[in-house]
C-alpha cells in the first residue's frame, strides 16, 4: 500500500482508468512515468500509454467550431458534418455559441429535443465521470432524452430481470474464482472466456483476477469445453476441448442438450418444481408437441454443424459432473439475442445445480474483471445527477432510428414509445462512431440535428463529426477518487500533469455553461471540483458507518495516505446460494419470485420475435440462410486485446498489432486458399452495407466459414458522404459492415454479431490510413 511505499521514500501517487489502477512516479514533473499497481497480479499495459507523445499528439488543444456550422448560423450554406474544417476560438466564444444553441432549442422545441449522448465507458473516477457530469448538467437545464441499457448487454439487460435477476445484481453476484477452483469439475463455455476482455472493469480495478482464476481452475483439474467459432477465446494454461459451432446457433445446441436431459430423465425435477415456474410449457416446445419438431441432437446437428453424437454425450457429461455453463456477452449481441440467454437459464435449471458452489450458470467470466471477485460488495460514493423532467428515452442502439424517424413508434419490453425530434445532441464520453452498427447509416442520421456539442480529449471520429468541440482533461490531469465494485481498496487519484493545451475538466465546462444559462446554483451548488470530492467522500463515509458498520479514515488522512482498505469478508461468494437455501425467504426479483423458464409476462406481450420461452428462431442472416450464397463468411467482431473499445486506439500499444496500418482480419487457411489470399494481404471485407480494408491473417483457430475482425479501429471512411455502391472504410472498422437492426422488438438490443460478408484481395489504389490525422483548421 502507498503508506508503506512512502515510508520507503518512494514518491508514489495513483491514477486509475478502466484498465486498472496505476502508480505515478515524479508526478507534476517532466519525468512523470506511469507504471502498474504493484499489488495487481496481472496488470494491463493499456493505461501506461496515457501520457505517450503519440497519444498526446491527437489532443484537442483549444475549443473548436466546425466552419460549416458557423456558416449556417450566419444564414449561409455550410458543408455537412464530416471532413469539414474547424476554427479554433476562445473559451468565451465557444461557450457563448453552445449556450445560445442550447437555449434556442429549449425555447423553440422543448427539452425533449435534446439528446444526452455520453454512451460509453467515459472516464474513471467517482466525480470526473463524463456521463454523470453531462446528465447532471442537462437535468439542471430541464431534462433531456436519455438512452437505456448498453450495446454490450442490450438484449440480456432487457430480458434477465424477467427470468432470474437484474443484470447489475447478476454481475455483482457471480461465484468467486477460488470457489470454482475448489468445486467445479466441468466448465462449459459458449463463446469462450477471454481474460483479455477482463482487463477492464467499470471504474477500474486494483486486482486483475480472470487469468489467474482460469489457470488455477485448470491446475485443480477442472475440465474446459469451449463452444465457439474460434478456439483461442479461452486460455487456461492447458488443454481446452473446442467444439467449432456455426455462429448464432448456440440456442439450438442448448435446446438439444435440454432435450437429451429430458429424454433420458436426467433433468432435476425436484429443483424445477421448487425453484422454477413454467417448465411444462417449455417442455411442450422442447419435445415437439407445439410444432412437431423435437429439438433433439440430430435436429441441432443440422443447424450447428456439430456431430449429433457429441451433443448427446455432452448432455451426459454435464449431468454427471459439477458443471458451470458460461455464456459470453457476444451471443446476445445478435438477431434474436434474447434466446441464448433464455436457453442458458433453462438448461442450467434443468441440471439443478444453480446455487451450488462450482455449479449453475455464468454470464460471463472473462467479460469484465468484476465477475468472480471474492471481495465484499460495498456501495461507492455517488454524484447525484438530479431528476430528469423528460420521460422519453431510447434503447441505446436505436439512436440512428431516432434521428432518421422522429415521430415513429418503437416497442420495448412490451410497451410502445415514440422517437422524439432531436435538434441538439450533447456528447461527453464515448465514441458513437465506434460502437454503433452500419456507420454509413449513422453518418447520414448524424446530419439531421441542428447542433452537436462534445467534450473530447482527442480528435476522435466523434469529435470530427461535432459542431462545437470542447477540449477536456484526461484522468492524469485532475484529482478524483478511485472506487470500483468488489475491489479491496480505494485510492486518491492525484493530478499528475498540467492539462494539455487549454483543456478543462467536464465539470468546469458545464459550470461555465450553467452560468450562461442561469442554472449555476442547481449544477454547482457553489462548490469547486475539489470541494465536491471531499463532499462525496464525507457523505459516503457517514453512510458506510451507518449501513455497513465500517469506518473509513477521514478525508484528510485518506488523501495524505493515498489509499484505504475496503471491508472484507472470508465467506465464499456463490451465485444464488441464498435463494437455493430458502427460496421463500430469499425470493428473486422476478414476477413469480422464482426462476422463470416460461415467462407469462413476456408471452402476454404477444411478440412473435420473442415468445415467453427459449426457442430457436432463424437469424435474418446466417450460414444456413440463402444470403450465405452471396456472402459466405460470418463476420465476428470481438473485443480488442490492446484497448477498450476504441479508447487509445491511437496509442503505440494498439497500433503495434496493425498490418500495413490496418486491423487484422483472421480467417481459416482453407477459406483464404479458395480466395487466393495469403498472410498479410490487404483485403476488402464487404457486403451490401459497405466495405472496409483490413489485413489478412490466416489461422487455424478460426472455423471455416468465419472471419474475425476486432472492433475499435477509429472510423476512417474514404468519403463521409459515399455514392451508391456503399461505404469504403480504410482502417478495418467492422461496423462499416454490421446491420443496424434490433435483436428483437422486445429488447431493441444491437445485433452486431449477425453479419455475413465476403472477402477479396484489394486491387484498388493504395489508400493511406488517415484516422489519426488532425482535422484541417482555418484561422478565425
Amino acid at each position: 500500500m502507498s503508506k508503506n511505499d512512502n515510508q520507503q521514500g518512494q514518491a508514489i501517487t495513483y491514477t486509475a482508468a478502466h484498465w486498472g489502477l496505476y502508480e505515478i512516479s515524479h508526478g507534476m514533473t517532466e519525468n512523470m512515468t506511469i507504471g502498474p499497481y504493484r499489488h495487481d497480479p496481472n496488470p494491463s499495459d493499456i493505461g501506461r500509454y496515457l501520457n505517450h507523445p503519440q497519444v498526446e499528439a491527437l489532443r484537442v488543444q483549444k475549443p473548436a467550431i466546425r466552419k460549416g456550422w458557423l456558416d449556417q448560423q450566419q444564414g449561409k450554406p455550410g458543408a455537412p458534418r464530416g471532413g469539414d474544417e474547424y476554427i479554433e476560438v476562445s473559451w468565451d466564444t465557444a461557450l457563448d455559441y453552445a449556450a445560445d444553441a442550447l437555449r434556442k432549442v429549449k425555447e423553440q422545441y422543448g427539452n425533449q429535443a435534446i439528446f444526452g449522448g455520453s454512451y460509453g465507458w467515459s472516464s474513471a473516477g467517482r466525480f470526473h465521470h463524463s456521463q454523470s457530469q453531462v446528465h447532471r448538467f442537462l437535468n439542471s437545464f430541464g431534462g433531456y432524452v436519455r438512452s437505456k441499457n448498453s450495446y454490450s448487454l442490450g438484449a440480456a439487460s432487457a430480458l434477465l430481470h424477467w427470468l432470474v435477476m437484474p443484470m447489475k445484481d447478476l454481475m455483482e453476484s457471480h461465484t468467486d474464482w477460488k470457489t470454482m477452483e475448489k468445486h467445479c469439475e466441468l466448465f462449459l463455455s459458449f463463446g469462450g472466456s477471454k481474460y483479455q476482455n477482463a482487463q477492464v472493469s467499470t471504474g477500474g480495478t486494483a486486482e486483475h483476477r480472470a487469468r489467474g482464476g482460469l489457470n488455477a481452475m485448470h491446475k485443480a483439474g477442472v475440465r474446459f469445453i469451449n463452444v465457439s467459432p474460434v478456439s483461442d477465446d479461452i486460455e487456461t494454461g492447458g488443454n481446452v476441448e473446442w467444439l467449432p459451432i456455426k455462429p448464432n446457433t448456440d440456442t439450438a445446441l442448448m435446446l438439444a442438450l435440454a432435450y437429451t436431459l429430458w429424454k433420458h430423465d436426467l433433468h432435476d425435477r425436484d429443483f424445477i418444481e421448487r425453484y422454477c415456474v413454467g417448465y411444462s410449457e417449455f417442455e411442450r416446445y422442447l419435445t415437439g408437441e407445439m410444432d412437431h419438431q423435437p429439438k433433439d441432437a440430430q435436429w441441432a446437428a443440422s443447424i450447428t454443424g456439430l456431430p449429433a453424437e457429441r451433443i448427446e454425450q455432452l448432455a451426459f457429461e454435464l449431468s454427471s459432473h459439477r458443471s458451470i455453463i458460461n455464456m459470453a456477452w457476444s451471443l446476445q449481441r445478435a438477431d434474436h439475442g434474447e434466446q441464448p440467454c433464455f436457453a442458458l437459464i433453462t438448461l442450467a435449471a434443468m441440471l439443478g445445480q444453480i446455487g451450488l458452489p462450482g455449479g449453475g450458470f455464468a454470464f460471463c467470466y472473462g467479460a469484465e474483471n468484476l465477475l468472480g471477485s471474492p471481495h465484499k460488495h460495498v456501495f461507492g460514493p455517488t454524484l447525484s445527477q438530479g431528476k430528469n423532467a423528460v420521460e422519453h428515452f431510447i434503447p441505446v442502439a436505436r439512436i440512428a432510428d431516432m434521428l432518421l424517424h422522429p415521430g415513429e413508434h418503437f416497442t420495448y419490453e412490451g410497451k410502445t414509445y415514440e422517437y422524439q425530434d432531436i435538434r441538439l445532441i450533447y456528447w461527453a464520453g464515448g465514441n458513437p462512431f465506434h460502437h454503433h452498427q452500419d456507420l454509413k447509416r449513422l453518418s447520414q442520421a448524424w446530419q439531421r440535428p441542428e447542433t452537436i456539442i462534445t467534450n473530447e480529449q482527442y480528435w476522435t471520429p466523434a469529435a470530427k463529426m461535432a459542431d462545437i468541440v470542447f477540449p477536456a482533461t484526461t484522468t492524469i490531469e485532475r484529482n478524483d477518487i478511485f472506487y470500483a465494485k468488489r475491489e479491496p481498496i480505494i485510492a486518491a487519484m492525484k493530478q499528475a500533469k498540467l492539462p494539455e493545451g487549454e483543456a478543462w475538466d467536464d465539470y468546469a465546462i458545464f459550470a461555465a455553461l450553467s452560468e450562461r444559462l442561469g442554472i449555476a446554483e442547481q449544477f454547482t451548488e457553489g462548490k469547486t471540483a475539489d470541494e465536491w470530492l471531499e463532499h462525496l467522500y464525507v457523505n459516503w463515509r457517514e453512510e458506510l458507518k451507518e449501513k455497513e458498520n465500517f469506518e473509513l479514515p477521514d478525508f484528510a488522512t485518506f488523501w495524505q495516505d493515498n489509499t484505504a482498505d475496503m471491508p472484507q469478508s472470508d465467506d465464499p461468494v456463490i451465485l444464488l446460494e441464498a435463494f437455493r437455501r430458502d427460496p421463500e425467504a430469499n425470493p428473486l426479483k422476478t414476477p413469480s419470485g422464482k426462476i422463470e423458464i416460461f415467462s407469462q409476462s413476456i408471452a402476454d406481450f404477444g411478440l412473435e420475435d420473442c415468445p415467453g420461452y427459449a426457442c430457436w428462431i432463424e437469424p435474418h442472416e446466417w450460414l444456413g440462410s440463402p444470403k450465405a450464397e452471396q456472402f459466405p463468411l460470418h463476420l465476428i467482431s470481438d473485443q480488442p486485446k490492446n484497448k477498450l473499445h476504441s479508447q487509445l486506439d491511437h496509442s503505440p500499444h494498439s497500433r503495434k498489432d496493425r498490418i500495413h496500418g490496418r486491423e487484422p482480419v483472421y480467417m481459416n487457411p482453407q477459406d483464404a486458399k479458395r480466395r487466393g489470399l495469403k498472410d498479410g494481404d490487404v483485403v476488402r471485407v464487404f457486403n451490401e452495407r459497405g466495405s472496409c480494408l483490413a489485413s489478412a491473417v490466416l489461422s487455424e483457430t478460426v472455423r471455416e466459414g468465419v472471419a474475425r475482425l476486432a472492433t475499435g479501429a477509429w472510423y476512417d471512411p474514404q468519403h463521409w458522404q459515399n455514392a451508391e455502391g456503399g461505404l469504403l472504410e480504410k482502417h478495418g472498422n467492422p461496423n462499416a459492415l454490421t446491420a443496424d437492426v434490433p435483436a428483437s422488438s422486445f429488447s431493441q438490443g444491437c445485433s452486431a454479431q449477425t453479419c455475413l460478408v465476403e472477402i477479396e484481395a484489394w486491387t484498388g489504389d493504395a489508400l493511406s490510413v488517415t484516422a489519426f490525422e488532425l482535422p484541417q483548421f482555418q484561422t478565425s
